[in-house]
């Protein structure tokens, strides 16, 4: 998933038209451009930050079905699978409607250049998080499967969804300079 979106930013700078590298070079509009790039990168991160966690979020659901085949591993897992399942969502939700990581001219909400920084070392730390909520969920589907420890693979799930959620509420009050 990292090495997907690592050259991300750069790509999109690249892009730049013709037109774009000449007005780059009017003062002050330069920085505008640049920062506008930066808004796209962090959206499109976000898109496919959450687009990743709703393709995860999918198996969790066959997951849960196919522990809903014996109905006495059903009733004992159904609770905490919702309560993953409603965390998932949560995060995906908070990642989708997320204020862009780099303020426009007009916005309410300015980032100082120097808590980009920050934000860009959230964004990968989310990525990471991806990267465990699969794996998580992947043991989960390997204990259903095998009979294994479901009670422990469930509280790992759950315990890598609040420490994402955690760090993407750290994210939002560098954005709202509370941080």
């Amino acid at each position: 998933m990292k090495e997907y979106v690592s050259d991300l930013y750069d790509k999109i700078k690249g892009e730049s038209s013709g037109l774009g590298n000449l007005l780059a070079k009017v003062p002050g509009l330069g920085g505008y451009m640049e920062r506008g790039r930066r808004r796209e990168a962090d959206q499109i991160l976000r898109d496919t930050i959450s687009g990743h966690l709703e393709a995860s979020r999918l198996t969790l659901s066959s997951v849960h079905q196919e522990l809903g085949r014996d109905i006495i591993k059903a009733m004992d897992f159904a609770e905490p699978l919702g309560r993953a399942d409603n965390m998932l969502m949560g995060l995906i939700g908070k990642i989708k409607d997320a204020p862009q990581g780099y303020a426009g001219f007009f916005d309410a909400v300015k980032v100082k250049e120097d808590d980009l920084a920050r934000l860009y070392a959230f964004d990968e730390s989310m990525l990471n998080h991806v990267d465990e909520v699969d794996a998580s969920i992947e043991a989960l589907q390997t204990a259903v499967r095998d009979d294994g420890d479901i009670n422990s693979t469930i509280r790992r799930l759950t315990t890598v969804l609040q420490t994402a959620n955690q760090d993407f509420a750290n994210r939002n009050e560098v954005l709202m300079g509370i941080n």
